[in-house]
């Protein structure tokens, strides 16, 4: 059994192109073209059984493909996921301009090809099965030109193909196994599959007897398993002839007799390959199937397929085996018995405390200096999109003072809303009014959940967009974070004071784990941080956050009259009679600030409203505390003016954000936009070849991988539901690996093994959240290492 992950983050954009076409083979496609304009991006999921079936699960940007089985006449079926695309080939019947659509099913057999034109993301499952595993249970001909299944047909067997894609999507390696019990459901449905299609004109058999046998070998099929099984037998359950069941199998090209015994032979060899039965000896399946003498069996499936049985066993067994090597854990891995394996011991580091990130003099020259001060007209709340009108436009070079409200401030509105007239004037919500009425990507009419208007799916309040003029698609934006620091309270009782929120919650990744009764529940502690400044001596106030107290949520009702039994909708208003506060919170704890930007993004290209949560290629909600001052981030523009968007201000944060949300907290900070016009980057700039967001600081490089490099064009026209049940830290690791490596290879010209070192002994891996449907791994790549 194979299994195999491919992404195209592991190359330049410049060797994406053979490096796709390459993998795309082990999915029987041959890559061609993308899109005009489009670049590539591409993920491929193979999988092989050990009866032979190829599974590919790919997911990719718009071009096209042929697809072809291959010389041994095997069938290759391609399910659409997601998108659209165009069954196309070389002058075949029925091909021309066939539209595919999600769910339909082309099948493409032999020697024959056929071109897959995606004009839009697309997400697709194939299969490829060989033509002397299906031979045996095909009742006719089967259809020699490429073709789409009937919509009937498609949405049965596409039931069963949908979900292996899930599966093969979510499960782990070791998992993996848990597919080989469907291999010959597999079979069966693709048998039937191609019995329904019609062939090309067959010399003996005629429509109505091509049914009758179709027919007959089902129950033949059916019935395998009987030592005494014989042609009289079908025929009388048939209510036939003898004479006319012979003449039958004689026109379809074959006897019953070497029918009957392939059939068993086919179901015996998929036995001996398949790990759930190696507890069964060799003579216990040729007595499954039907065979009553062994030594002939024995002699015929060596006939058949060139071995004895116990070695066709034995080789499976060293299929299965071999390859896991390279997958398995330190410790004691699952080997197939008479395997002999070895085990070693583990050796466990401590992560290397990170060096401090320096306040980096910048080098380029400030253009004009702006103020967006944060105001229910300035700002965007829970989505992104390339449809919001700029709340302000700049010049390459220019500096702006942004101000950021973070979406808890309404769990103490005396500390963090009132007197404040920006906050205030973004956090109205009386019965009559709410200013910033949609929160969120989803429905305005809150037919989903009936929370509220955007129903939440993305909850960060954005200010912005920010367009830089002349950005174009392809070029970089850089965002260098001059300064920033927290909002201080415009109540006068708190003056000097900031004020954040920290809520342990619902989608936290403790929440399933607590040892305490209630077992589930969602606490919110309020901190406090000390922001007198002193021009004088160029103090800041304090550098640390001291919690106030904490409360438990209770239900909550808005002021439209909705009642929130948790904290599932951003903003409502904390009615602090209805809550018990605990001031002994945190007694003797202070927790070093760490103030940044946890969204921080360009618009994505993709339509319609994109919820602020799972983070991806565009950046968003990153979540990285790194991302203060001295730090620079670097994006791909993705649309004209590239529009910025800025939020999700936190005082301080850890890595991987355990519990649901940071110390989330108002700031206020300096940026300076720099664009980088494509034609002018050089090919070894560290962001020549930015997929995913890079944060650089005066010593270090971070690099983002997550889950789904890119969620949007990979997971198909469902990507925003999906991405939140199919993350990994398996998957957001290798992604970070793989960006890393690529960087290494292209920025510092290491060669692969090198790069391979250096990121074992010297590179920082972190989890750099595990709450944003879209989780998150960092590498840290200190400048330090390199001499030159």
């Amino acid at each position: 059994m194979d299994r195999a992950h491919f992404s195209t983050e592991s190359y330049a954009q410049d060797q994406r192109g053979p490096a796709w076409q390459a993998r795309l083979l082990d999915a029987r496609l041959h890559f061609r073209a993308t899109e005009a304009g489009q670049p590539l991006h591409g993920t491929l999921l193979t999988h092989r059984t050990p009866g032979g079936i190829e599974l590919s699960v790919i997911a990719s940007t718009p071009q096209t493909v042929s697809a072809r089985a291959g010389g041994e006449r095997g069938f290759l079926l391609v399910m659409l996921l997601d998108g659209q695309a165009e069954l196309a080939g070389a002058g075949a019947p029925g091909v021309e301009g066939d539209a595919l659509a999600a769910g339909d099913i082309a099948c493409i057999p032999g020697t024959q090809s056929a071109d897959l034109i995606a004009r839009t993301p697309f997400r697709l499952i194939s299969v490829h099965v060989r033509h002397a595993t299906i031979a045996p249970r095909l009742a006719s001909a089967p259809p020699s030109h490429a073709c789409k299944l009937p919509d009937d047909l498609s949405r049965l067997f596409g039931g069963l193909l949908g979900g292996l894609a899930r599966q093969l999507e979510t499960m782990h390696d070791a998992d993996a196994n848990a597919l080989e019990p469907v291999e010959s459901v597999i079979l069966e449905c693709l048998a039937c599959a191609l019995a329904t299609v019609k062939p090309q004109a067959t010399s003996r058999l005629s429509s109505s007897r091509a049914v009758v046998f179709t027919r007959i070998c089902h129950r033949v099929q059916a019935r395998l398993a009987e030592p005494d099984l014989s042609l009289s037998a079908i025929a009388s359950d048939e209510h036939v002839s003898d004479r006319y069941l012979r003449k039958l199998f004689e026109d379809a090209g074959q006897s019953f007799s070497s029918y009957l015994r392939n059939s068993r032979l086919q179901r015996c060899h998929a036995d001996l390959q398949n790990p759930a039965y190696e507890q069964l000896s060799v003579a216990d399946i040729c007595y499954r199937w039907g065979f009553n003498d062994p030594s002939y069996f024995s002699q015929a499936f060596r006939e058949r397929f060139g071995v004895s049985p116990k070695a066709s066993r034995d080789q499976a067994l060293r299929a299965r085996a071999l390859p896991e090597r390279s997958r398995i854990s330190r410790g004691h891995p699952d080997v197939p018995a008479g395997l002999a394996h070895r085990t070693g011991i583990v050796a466990h580091t401590g992560m290397p405390e990170r060096d401090a990130a320096l306040h980096r003099t910048l080098a380029h020259d400030a253009g004009q200096h702006h103020y967006l001060r944060a105001t229910c007209d300035t700002v965007h709340w829970g989505y992104l999109s390339h449809d919001i009108p700029p709340a302000l436009t700049v010049a390459s070079g220019d500096t702006v003072t942004i101000e950021t409200l973070t979406q808890h401030a309404t769990d103490d509105w005396d500390r963090m809303v009132k007197g404040d007239p920006g906050a205030e004037s973004v956090f109205h919500w009386t019965a009559t009014r709410k200013n910033v009425d949609r929160r969120g990507a989803g429905p305005m009419d809150a037919s989903v959940y009936g929370r509220g208007a955007g129903e939440g799916f993305g909850v960060h309040i954005c200010t912005g967009p920010i367009a830089v003029e002349d950005a174009m698609p392809g070029d970089v934006l850089e965002v260098r974070i001059l300064d920033l620091h927290p909002r201080p309270s415009a109540n006068p009782e708190y003056a000097g004071k900031a004020f954040g929120s920290h809520a342990s919650t619902w989608w936290g990744f403790h929440y399933q784990d607590m040892l305490t009764l209630p077992r589930e529940r969602e606490v919110v502690t309020v901190f406090e941080i000390d922001c007198h400044e002193d021009p004088a001596d160029h103090t800041r106030g304090s550098d640390v956050a001291r919690a106030i107290y904490s409360f438990r949520w209770t239900p909550q009702q808005d002021p439209f009259g909705i009642v929130h039994p948790t904290i599932d909708y951003p903003g409502v208003p904390v009615d602090h009679t209805r809550i018990t506060k605990n001031f002994r919170a945190l007694k003797n704890v202070e927790i070093p600030l760490r103030p940044h930007f946890g969204v921080l993004a360009v618009a994505p290209a993709q339509e319609g409203l994109i919820d602020s949560i799972p983070p991806s290629s565009y950046a968003g909600n990153l979540d990285n505390w790194r991302v203060t001052r001295g730090a620079s981030v670097f994006l791909k523009v993705a649309v004209p003016g590239a529009l910025l968007s800025i939020g999700d201000p936190h005082a301080a944060q850890g890595d991987a954000e355990l519990g649901g949300t940071a110390i989330e907290c108002s700031l206020t900070g300096n940026l300076q936009l720099i664009l980088h016009k494509k034609a002018t980057i050089e090919a070894n700039a560290p962001y020549a070849d930015l997929t995913y967001p890079l944060v650089e600081t005066a010593t270090e490089w971070i690099i983002h991988g997550f889950s789904s490099p890119n969620h949007l064009a990979e997971l198909g026209q469902k990507a925003q539901s999906q991405i939140y049940m199919k993350s990994t830290l398996d998957s957001a690791l290798r992604d970070a690996f793989l960006k890393a490596r690529r960087f290494l290879m292209q920025v510092k010209r290491l060669t692969e093994d090198e790069a391979t070192a250096i990121l074992s002994v010297s590179v920082d891996f972190g989890v750099t959240q595990v709450v944003n449907g879209n989780w998150g791994v960092h590498a840290i790549i200190r400048k330090g290492m390199f001499n030159d």
